[in-house]
């Protein structure tokens, strides 16, 4: 029987990510992949991780935080080495030499997702892996010295695409990578944000009790790229939420379902606001910036809304 996800009895369970691990203080990593592993208590997982912050941060020489296995392995092919394992395993289990029901989760960066591990992801899920990918979106390469990735937001301003007078940041809107993985028609694609625990977790939980391949993007900021206060990033995740910059749905053998819908669309400025990156915009004579940046962010939001509308069965749409 699975674990109820109320937070006495999930209390109750082991910790498989430890203190100790030197990723930045407040960083959000660490607590997505707590949650992770939460919601996956009732299965031993192996899992692994693409060259980035939280590999760097979390095995350092024969220190680990993982009390699981876990393997490092490139920048480019986190997907492709997880899967050659659940193959194995699957051999394994046949010549009844494994008789566990392993679980295998693939966790990394969106640099090593979007960008240089997408073909490995692309071909793991294409091929039908039974695996979880869960991408933890920080928005740019962090680790290597916060350069822009395909999961930066327009006119954020990093290293490689600083705010100056003639270039105002990232000029491209970012990758909807969430939305590519789902036109790979896999049975459950996601979105999720720490900030709504229950839903991340109801998220992860389903992701993995779904046979087959299986992707999950969590919003996870980064205050050190971000430059945000420390004790910001569950702050700024609702704020994503609630603002409708990062919503929170699923895809599920094709029926498109909102799982949260803020009571009220804040504007985008109140989630620009507090974050540095985008102090830039706030310049006089850049309002048409912010204006743009709600434009993109109104037109998604109403474009999944009629998805979820189109797929939805009627008897559920009506509940």
């Amino acid at each position: 029987m699975a674990t109820p996800l109320n937070l006495k009895e999930l209390s109750k369970k082991e910790i498989r990510f430890t203190a100790g691990h030197r990723l930045c203080a407040g960083c959000a990593a660490p607590t997505v992949v707590k949650m992770i592993l939460l919601a996956a208590c009732d299965y031993p997982v192996i899992a692994a991780s693409s060259t980035g912050c939280l590999e760097v941060s979390s095995c350092i020489s024969t220190f680990t935080a993982w009390k699981i296995p876990w393997i490092h392995n490139a920048f480019e092919n986190a997907a492709a080495t997880l899967s050659g394992v659940q193959t194995m395993y699957k051999a394994l289990k046949k010549q009844g030499k494994i008789d566990k029901d392993i679980k295998f989760i693939a966790i990394c960066g969106d640099g090593g997702t979007y960008d240089i591990g997408f073909q490995s992801l692309s071909g793991a899920m294409e091929r039908g892996h039974d695996m979880l990918y869960v991408c933890y979106d920080n928005g740019a390469y962090m680790n290597t010295g916060i350069q822009r990735s395909g999961a930066t937001p327009t006119y954020a301003d990093t290293t490689t695409c600083p705010a100056g007078a003639v270039i105002p940041g990232k000029p491209q809107q970012r990758k909807d990578l969430t939305r590519i993985m789902a036109v790979h028609g896999l049975p459950y694609v996601a979105q999720a944000s720490p900030s709504h625990w229950p839903d991340l977790m109801k998220k992860v939980r389903k992701a993995i009790e779904t046979p087959g391949p299986k992707f999950i993007n969590i919003f996870t900021p980064c205050n050190r790229g971000w430059r945000s206060r420390t004790d910001d990033a569950i702050m700024l995740s609702r704020l994503a939420v609630e603002t409708c910059f990062w919503p929170l749905y699923e895809v599920e053998n094709g029926v498109t379902r909102v799982t949260v819908k803020p009571k009220e669309k804040k504007p985008i400025i109140d989630f620009l606001k507090a974050q540095g990156r985008f102090k830039h915009l706030f310049e006089p004579g850049r309002e048409k910036m912010i204006e743009q940046i709600q434009d993109i962010i109104d037109k998604n939001w109403e474009r999944l809304l009629k998805e979820e509308e189109m797929t939805l069965p009627k008897e559920e749409g009506n509940k």
